[in-house]
C-alpha cells in the first residue's frame, strides 16, 4: 500500500506531525523548528522538512529542492536573530551520511558559542569524505541549472 507506515515511524516524522510534546519554535506546511535535545552551542535548533526526505543525498537540482532548503535556511536565519541578536557566529547546516544521526532531513542552526567549545569538531566540513555541509553550500549543489542568470 502506498504511504504505508513502518511499525517504527521516524521520530522527526512524528515531530512534524505534531504527535509528540516537542514544543514547536516554528511550523508551516512545509518545516518544523524545535531545539535539540542535545544542543552543542548557546543556541541550537533544528529545521527539519515535514515530508519525509531521508538525507541531503535525496535531494536534486530541482526547483521545489533548491526552493525547501532555501525555505529551511530562512527559517532558520530568522529564529536565531530573533533568539540569540548578541551571538557573534551562526552556522546553518547538514550532516552527511554516514555522519546523520536521524535519516529525515534536517537543518542545524547553530549560534555560537559551541557549549562545550569542542563540540564544533561536529560540525565541520571533511571536503570530499562528506562531514558537515554549510546551507549556501548545498544550496549551490542543489541549485537548478535552469536558474543559472541572477
Amino acid at each position: 500500500m502506498a504511504g504505508a507506515t513502518s511499525p517504527t515511524p521516524c521520530v522527526f516524522c512524528q515531530i512534524a506531525r505534531n504527535s509528540t510534546s516537542t514544543p514547536l519554535l516554528h511550523s508551516d506546511e512545509k518545516v518544523v523548528a524545535f531545539q535539540d535535545i542535545k544542543p552543542a552551542a548557546y543556541r541550537h535548533y533544528l529545521v527539519i522538512s515535514v515530508d519525509h526526505i531521508p538525507t541531503v543525498r535525496d535531494l536534486q537540482r530541482r526547483a521545489e529542492d533548491y526552493s525547501l532548503v532555501r525555505h529551511m535556511l530562512n527559517v532558520g536565519q530568522e529564529l536565531l536573530q530573533q533568539d540569540a541578536p548578541q551571538s557573534n557566529q551562526y552556522r546553518f547546516g547538514f550532516h552527511q551520511p554516514p555522519l546523520n544521526s536521524v535519516n529525515h532531513l534536517h537543518l542545524h542552526c547553530l549560534a555560537s558559542p559551541f557549549i562545550p567549545r569542542w563540540k564544533h569538531v561536529k560540525y565541520l566540513s571533511l571536503g570530499p569524505l562528506g562531514g558537515f555541509i554549510e546551507a549556501e553550500k548545498l544550496l549551490e549543489k542543489i541549485k537548478p541549472l535552469s536558474s543559472t542568470s541572477s
